[in-house]
């Protein structure tokens, strides 16, 4: 098999960093090169940018990064980075588990940006971008510091944070704390990402969750309006895209690798939810690169 995309944790940017850090985007390639090249996220990603030039690639969505923006990107997603070096503003990083050490297990599926299926690239006004010049120069004060309880603030402090990017996308009213459903297709949705390459039927997922297929089906079409097979065969679209874009894999080590028996067979699941060919895919992406 062609050598894949490597994946990257937080340890190598320096072995002090493990779940969370913050660096000002000013001359970050120069320290940190790596990021100039196609890698696999093992963590969250917030980038806010004041004043840039250039992209930023996250999956097959390249994004201008001119400000003021926020980008978002989750775990398992393929970018690069393309700034200049006087680009101005920050990139924060960090695991769930960071953050779960306080506000515990699931609490990250509260924001509503978290349930997107896609990253996360918006715009703030410049009266917003006040708020976050100055919450994030707190937390890089903070993640500077050496003194007791810095984790404990930095997870207040990005319990803000990702307060401010729910508000800046979504601007919802208060809403009520999430029932016993909204946490089961929470759940659900993690299975997907834990499992989507080895298990594609649905009632794999609702045996993990103690519940029949059709009220899997039923809570689905409620949050989603769709079934559970969609969503499971999205995600594995979704990571086909990624690595026909962004590798050099053949179609036949694609399917192995998505757990598909057969490349024809994975080439005709592929036609059937895209319309296209994993190869005219891959053709299409070239030709616009």
């Amino acid at each position: 098999m062609r050598e894949a995309i490597p994946v990257y944790s937080l340890s190598t940017f320096g072995p002090d960093t493990n779940d969370f850090r913050i660096d000002v985007l000013p001359y970050l390639l120069l320290h940190y090169p790596f990021l100039e090249h196609l890698h696999r996220l093992s963590y969250y990603m917030l980038i806010y940018v004041w004043d840039a030039a250039g992209w930023v690639t996250i999956d097959n969505e390249k994004i201008h990064a001119e400000g003021p923006k926020v980008i978002f990107a989750k775990p398992n997603s393929i970018c690069c980075l393309d700034l200049n070096n006087r680009a101005t503003g920050f990139m924060v990083c960090f695991t769930e588990h960071f953050f779960s050490l306080r506000y515990n297990n699931n609490v990250l599926h509260r924001f509503a940006f978290m349930t997107q299926h896609v990253s996360i690239a918006t715009r703030i006004s410049h009266e917003q971008s006040g708020k976050w010049d100055h919450l994030l120069m707190q937390i890089q004060n903070e993640f500077e510091n050496i003194f007791e309880g810095k984790h404990d603030l930095l997870r207040s402090y990005l319990n803000i944070l990702l307060h401010e990017l729910d508000r800046s996308i979504f601007k919802l009213p208060v809403k009520e704390e999430k029932n016993i459903k909204h946490i089961k297709i929470i759940r659900f949705e993690q299975l997907v990402e834990d499992n989507y390459a080895h298990h594609r039927h649905p009632s794999f997922y609702a045996d993990q969750l103690h519940i029949t297929t059709n009220y899997l089906n039923k809570l689905c079409h409620e949050f989603y309006h769709t079934t559970s097979g969609s969503i499971i065969r999205s995600r594995i679209v979704k990571e086909a895209g990624r690595l026909l874009h962004h590798t050099a894999q053949s179609v036949a080590e694609i399917a192995y690798e998505l757990g598909f028996e057969s490349a024809s067979y994975f080439i005709t699941f592929y036609k059937k939810e895209t319309g296209i060919t994993p190869e005219n895919f891959r053709k299409s992406k070239t030709l616009k690169s």
